[in-house]
C-alpha cells in the first residue's frame, strides 16, 4: 500500500488488512482468546533495519521495530462525500484523496493554533455505523463513532460510544466547534480567500444522531489533523504520532498489531551486508519490543542473536517485564557487544498507577525488572517519566522513587516532566477532569504554550531533582536527549527537556562527538 509506513517492506500479495487496501506481505489476520479485542496482522517484511532521518534529534541512527500498532487506526473517519480543504484553496472529496495530496492541517505554537500545509501519507476505507453531526449554520458531517472534531474546549469524540478506553469526552448539543475560518493561515492565500466566505458561521452543535451504516474513509497527515467541511478533524496517527500517548498505556495499541514474523531472519541478512558498519541500533523508541504480543510471537530472542552475531551494539527501552525472559540472551550478547537497557517508571503509588497506566506492569514489577537486569550484570538506566505536576512531583515522592530505583541497582536515572503532544493532551485532559478536576486550571497554565511544560516549572523540577540524583548515585549520563553524531541536528523546541539519557540506557560506544540538541519524548515514557 503506497505511502504506509510498511510500504517498502512487502514481498507477497497474500491479502489485505481490514480497512487497509492491499497490504502486501500479509500472511493472515488472527484473533485469540488470550488477547481479547486484539487483531494480529502477520506480515513477512522485506526490511526491518530502519535508518533514522538525519534531522531527527535521537542519539542513534538505526532502529528495529518487530511490531507496528496503531490505536483507533480504523475509525477516525468521514463519509466519502465530505469535502476536504486542499492547500491551494480547492477541495477534494474524502473518498478521492490520494497519498501525496497537499491538504490543510494545523499546528499549535506559543499556545496559538494556525493552519498550515500538510501532506496525506495514508488513505483507506471501511464500513461502519455512522452518526450525523448537525450545526446551527446548516453544516452536516457524517462520521464514524470514534471520530473526533475540534471544539472551543478541545478535541471531542462525536458520540459517547466512541470513547471506550479513551478520553471520555464527546459532543453534546450546545458544544461549539472550531471553524477553520477563525484560524490564521499565513502563507496560504488561496485558503484564506475560501474561508473568508464562512466568517461569522454559527458552529454550534444542534444534534448528533445515528445515520445508518456507510463506507467511511480515513487518512494520516503530517500534522495529525485536517480541515473538512470547514472544521478541524483528528486523524489516525499511523504510529509515528501515537508514540506520544504516554498515558494511554492501558490500550498500548491493543486493537491492531502488525507483526513482522520474519524479523529475526531478515535482520540477520541485513546485518551480513558488507555495507553494514555496526552502528548503534535502538529498539523501543517507537514501539515496545516487549509489549504483550512478544509473549506470543517470541521475536526478540532471534533479533538479539542477530545483533550479537554481527557485532552490532544495541539498546532496548521498555516498560515490559517480559524482557526478563530474555536475560540469558541479553547477558550473552553483552559479553560480545555493548548493550544498554532502559526501563521507564513514573511513580510508586499503586492506586495512581492503576488509574493513569492501566494494563502496564506495576511499579513494583518494573523495579524488580531493574533489579534482575542489574543482578545479571547488564547496565540499566531508568527514565522517571512522566512526572505529573501536583501528583508525583513532590520532593518526598521523587526522593522515595529515586531511592527505590537506586536500591534496585540502576546505573542512572533521568527525570522528565509530563509531555502533552496532540493525542496525549486530549487523553490526559479527560483523565484529569474525571480524577483530579481541582488541577485543571493549573495544568492549563503550565501547558498553555503547547506540548512542553513551562520553562519555570521545568527549571524548578531540575533544581530539586539534581541533589536527589546525586544523593542516590543516579546522576550518571551525558548523552543528551537528542544528541547523536552524524546527521543534522533537529530544530530546537523552546520548551524541550534538556536532561541527559540516564547511564546504562545506551550502549557504551567508543567516544565520539555528541551534539546536544533538543529532547524528544520517547514512546514508552
Amino acid at each position: 500500500m503506497k505511502g504506509m509506513r510498511w510500504a517498502g517492506q512487502q514481498v507477497d500479495d497474500d491479502g489485505a488488512l481490514p480497512g487497509m487496501p492491499a497490504l502486501k506481505g500479509l500472511v493472515r489476520s488472527v484473533r485469540t482468546p488470550e488477547f481479547a479485542g486484539v487483531t494480529f496482522h502477520e506480515v513477512r517484511a522485506r526490511s526491518v533495519l530502519n535508518r533514522v532521518p538525519g534531522a531527527s534529534p535521537m542519539p542513534f541512527s538505526w532502529t528495529v521495530n518487530p511490531y507496528r500498532g496503531c490505536s483507533h487506526a480504523c475509525t477516525y473517519c468521514l463519509v466519502g462525500s465530505t469535502p476536504v480543504l486542499r492547500a491551494d484553496g480547492g477541495t477534494t472529496l474524502m473518498a478521492q484523496l490520494r497519498v501525496g495530496d497537499a491538504v490543510v492541517g494545523s499546528v499549535v505554537e506559543d499556545g496559538l493554533r494556525r493552519l498550515v500545509r500538510t501532506t496525506v501519507t495514508a488513505h483507506w476505507s471501511r464500513t461502519v455505523p455512522v452518526v450525523r453531526v448537525r450545526l446551527a449554520d446548516g453544516t452536516a458531517v457524517d462520521a464514524g463513532p470514534e471520530h473526533r472534531v475540534l471544539t472551543t474546549v478541545g478535541w471531542r469524540h462525536v458520540v459517547r460510544e466512541g470513547c471506550a478506553g479513551d478520553d471520555g469526552v464527546w459532543l453534546v448539543p450546545g458544544d461549539v466547534l472550531v471553524g477553520a475560518e477563525t484560524l490564521p493561515a499565513p502563507g496560504l492565500a488561496g485558503v484564506r480567500d475560501v474561508l473568508a466566505d464562512s466568517r461569522g458561521a454559527d458552529r454550534t452543535v444542534v444534534s448528533v444522531e445515528p445515520a445508518g451504516r456507510e463506507t467511511v474513509y480515513d487518512v494520516t497527515t503530517g500534522t495529525g489533523d485536517y480541515v473538512a467541511a470547514g472544521l478541524l478533524h483528528h486523524n489516525c496517527f499511523a504510529r509515528n504520532t501515537h508514540t506520544y500517548l504516554d498515558l494511554d498505556a492501558g490500550e498500548d495499541f491493543d486493537r491492531q498489531v502488525v507483526v513482522k514474523l520474519n524479523a529475526p531472519e531478515v535482520l540477520a541478512r541485513e546485518l551480513r551486508s558488507p555495507r553494514w558498519t555496526r552502528e548503534h541500533v535502538a529498539m523501543g523508541t517507537n514501539t515496545d519490543p516487549y509489549q504483550r504480543a512478544e509473549g506470543r510471537y517470541r521475536l526478540m530472542p532471534g533479533i538479539v542473536r542477530a545483533l550479537r552475531g554481527s557485532g552490532t551494539p544495541f539498546s532496548i527501552l521498555t516498560k515490559g517485564t517480559l524482557l526478563a525472559r530474555d536475560l540469558p540472551e541479553l547477558v550473552a550478547a553483552g559479553a560480545d557487544v555493548p548493550v544498554g537497557v532502559g526501563v521507564s517508571l513514573a511513580l510508586l503509588d499503586p492506586d495512581l498507577h492503576r488509574s493513569v497506566e492501566p494494563g502496564t506492569p506495576t511499579p513494583r514489577a518494573r523495579l524488580d525488572l531493574v533489579r534482575r537486569i542489574a543482578d545479571a550484570g547488564l547496565p540499566v538506566g531508568v527514565f522517571v517519566a512522566p512526572v505529573l505536576p501536583g501528583l508525583t512531583d513532590s520532593d518526598a515522592a521523587l526522593d522515595a522513587l529515586l531511592g527505590e530505583i537506586a536500591a534496585a541497582g540502576a546505573a542512572g536515572a533521568t527525570v522528565l516532566a509530563l509531555h502533552l503532544r496532540p493525542g496525549t493532551r486530549e487523553w490526559f485532559h479527560g483523565w484529569l477532569s474525571r480524577e483530579h478536576p481541582e488541577l485543571l486550571e493549573r495544568y492549563a497554565e503550565l501547558y498553555r504554550r503547547g506540548a512542553y511544560v513551562q520553562k519555570a516549572y521545568r527549571e524548578d523540577l531540575t533544581a530539586r531533582v539534581r541533589p536527589l540524583l546525586r544523593r542516590h548515585g543516579l546522576d550518571g549520563g551525558g548523552h543528551h536527549m537528542g544528541g547523536r553524531s552524524g546527521g543534522r541536528a533537529g530544530t530546537p523546541e523552546p520548551e524541550a527537556n534538556p536532561e541527559p539519557w540516564p547511564a546504562g540506557a545506551l550502549p557504551r560506544l567508543p567516544e565520539r562527538v555528541v551534539t546536544e540538541t533538543t529532547a524528544e519524548q520517547l514512546s514508552l515514557l
